[in-house]
């Protein structure tokens, strides 16, 4: 029997996709693996990104998460990687609709993992599972137990997202898959998108193309943010080697406001414009945090945050065509 590593990645087209792909070239594992990589336009993406697409241990499969008939039911896969996210163009569809896709789509991989005979199953989750945090408590852990409000539908994707990581208890109660989550927070790197809801984004977009960096909040929230390239370096970590049942927050522990981070950006990358915060004022005790805490990650798996977001803002404005100043 072989004992290939044979690896299905959902989302392989997006931003963890890509930087998940894009890690293995880097670190010369490319070739240590067998990747399928499920995609809905995989030869859009061939052409787009054709050194990817090169590699010879990459193989890339039609198909769509939502429709079952698509997904490959004969294949054989060790280990399957869920990063098909719906965190850049989600918020565009209604809460009903999006809520409807993380869970479907979770479950239906989820039964694919099972009947291609996989071993080992990773989901990427979101740290909007906790709901708001308190601004007392300065980072979450993975057993705080808050939650985001049932009656709001605006809290439809950290909804989907609990009723997947749920979907995975469920899977490995039933069939002995082992799952592992990943409760994933916010990132930045070469593959960031910038013209979608993404605050660090917006702000590198703005250095780079308008006359001002704009803050449309008051500027107070706490944010962290990890590089692509350690999320991409955790993640499969915590793929091959994350254990079974267990749930990991992924991402930085460098808290830095939004009001700060866009005037990091603007001194990095375009000193002379302004920064213009055009949101009212909130209190200070209604501080809206967004902040992990990774101590379970370093002390399991030895991880650490090893980019720093200097680093990484000026890498994501690199690959967008600038880099330093700009006036």
């Amino acid at each position: 029997m072989s004992t290939e590593t044979a690896i299905l990645l959902t989302g392989g087209t997006g931003f963890f996709g890509k930087a998940l792909l894009r890690q293995l070239l880097s670190t010369g594992k490319a070739n240590d693996y067998r990747i399928y990589v499920l995609s809905r336009q995989p030869e859009k993406f061939q052409l787009e990104y054709p050194i990817l697409a090169a590699v010879e241990r990459i193989s890339f499969l039609k198909g769509d998460i939502l429709d079952r008939a698509s997904l490959p039911w004969t294949s054989s896969f060790s280990h399957v990687l869920h990063a098909a996210t719906d965190s850049t163009h989600g918020p565009s569809l209604p809460p009903l609709q999006r809520f409807n896709c993380i869970v479907q789509g979770t479950s239906n991989v989820l039964d694919l993992a099972v009947a291609t005979g996989a071993s080992r199953f990773l989901l990427t989750s979101s740290g909007g599972v906790y709901g708001q945090q308190p601004g007392d408590l300065a980072a979450i852990p993975e057993d705080w137990h808050g939650a985001p409000l049932l009656s709001d539908p605006v809290t439809a994707y950290s909804q989907a997202k609990r009723a997947a990581e749920h979907l995975c208890a469920l899977y490995r109660d039933a069939y002995g898959l082992h799952t592992v989550i990943a409760r994933c927070f916010a990132f930045a790197g070469p593959d960031l998108p910038l013209n979608v809801h993404y605050a660090i984004g917006n702000f590198i977009r703005d250095a780079l193309t308008a006359e001002a960096i704009t803050v449309f909040g008051d500027g107070t929230p706490l944010r962290t943010y990890l590089d692509q390239d350690d999320l991409a370096h955790w993640l499969w970590t915590l793929l091959l080697e994350g254990i079974d049942g267990e749930t990991y927050n992924v991402g930085s522990d460098q808290v830095v406001s939004i009001a700060e981070l866009a005037h990091l950006v603007r001194r990095l990358l375009a000193p002379t414009k302004p920064v213009r915060i055009v949101g009212t004022p909130q209190p200070v005790g209604g501080r809206n945090r967004y902040v992990p805490n990774i101590q379970k990650i370093i002390a399991m798996h030895g991880l650490n945050v090893t980019v720093s977001l200097d680093q990484s803002i000026l890498s994501t404005a690199k690959a967008h065509d600038g880099v330093g100043t700009s006036d």
